[in-house]
């Protein structure tokens, strides 16, 4: 009778822990410095914007792939999991049949400014454009 008791209070105090615990791991994982945003344009040669072309980003480190799609005016979006140890990870994008490799750069130090690049494909050449990163964010929130 006293094991039965002493397993079931051992049984409470984990749920007890799960539920105190889990909901803060849940909310972690959706933390800014979890997250590293790859978005961009894909266009013609033209400047024409592709729609529903096929966007991966595989991390080199791990072979995690991320995948998008881009939209009617070819704007595509990556939510990647990189924590504060990614910082310089070399990140393989691949929009259609042209591919590129960027590096992660972020300050592992700031956890509140949202971590990315842009990287637009136009015609042949992959372009990345970090610093029109924050607008381009900012625009596509705001739709």
């Amino acid at each position: 009778m006293k094991s039965l008791v002493a397993r079931d209070l051992w049984q409470w105090i984990g749920l007890a822990f799960s539920l105190v615990a889990l909901p803060s791991l849940a909310t972690a994982e959706h933390e800014v410095f979890y997250r590293y945003v790859v978005l961009g344009y894909v266009k013609d040669v033209k400047g024409a914007p592709l729609r529903g072309v096929a966007v991966e980003l595989i991390r080199e480190k791990t072979g995690f792939s991320y995948l998008a799609e881009t939209d009617a005016e070819g704007f595509y979006v990556i939510v990647s999991r990189l924590g504060d140890e990614s910082a310089g990870e070399r990140l393989r994008v691949t929009a259609g049949s042209l591919t590129t490799t960027i590096v992660a750069s972020f300050d592992s130090q700031n956890h509140t400014a949202d971590r990315g690049t842009r990287l637009d494909f136009v015609g042949k050449k992959a372009v990345e454009r970090p610093t029109w990163f924050a607008s381009s964010l900012r625009r596509f929130l705001a739709r």
